[in-house]
């Protein structure tokens, strides 16, 4: 079973091979990307309604050090490869990659997902990648934003619980 999980952690060049072979099968490829440090319900969510938009979902998570400069010094909580694992454990996603930019835009140009999916507290002109997406014929979606989880509060509650 560990093995199964592991095999959808890949390098950006394996995951451009899978997502050809599964383009060749006639399948859907989206694509996701965010820290998801402390997975919280909203996150869950969010990957159930990312994942039924097309038949592949391709999740791309920061690296540690992305991870802190989008987030701060004290972020993420856990580390790439505790992040990696437990994208790769959820059913909904197909693939998971590692990126150290600052954006996902490498990524996405390498993989060229059918649908890029972001949640609803971004504009579509904000999407990383969703102008070139749709110059390839993508799609740009931006799904329900559900207000009252965050892991920023998650940590600010077991600290406020810690004092």
């Amino acid at each position: 079973m560990l093995n199964t999980i592991q095999n959808k952690i890949v390098n950006l060049s394996e995951a451009s091979l899978r997502v050809d072979r599964w383009r060749q099968e006639g399948g859907l490829i989206v694509w996701t990307n965010g820290v998801f440090d402390l997975i919280h319900p909203g996150h869950i969510r969010y990957l159930c309604a990312a994942k039924a938009l097309g038949q592949y979902l391709v999740v791309g998570i920061n690296s540690d050090a992305s991870g802190k400069r989008l987030k701060g010094p004290d972020r993420p909580i856990n580390t790439e490869e505790h992040r990696l694992l437990q994208m790769a454990a959820m059913q909904m996603a197909d693939l998971v990659v590692l990126f150290e930019e600052d954006t996902p835009l490498e990524c996405i140009l390498k993989v060229r997902p059918d649908i890029i999916a972001k949640g609803g507290d971004y504009q579509e002109e904000e999407v990383v990648g969703g102008k070139e997406a749709k110059a390839w014929g993508g799609a740009v979606k931006l799904l329900p934003f559900e207000t009252g989880h965050s892991s920023s509060k998650i940590i600010e509650s077991i600290k406020r619980a810690n004092q």
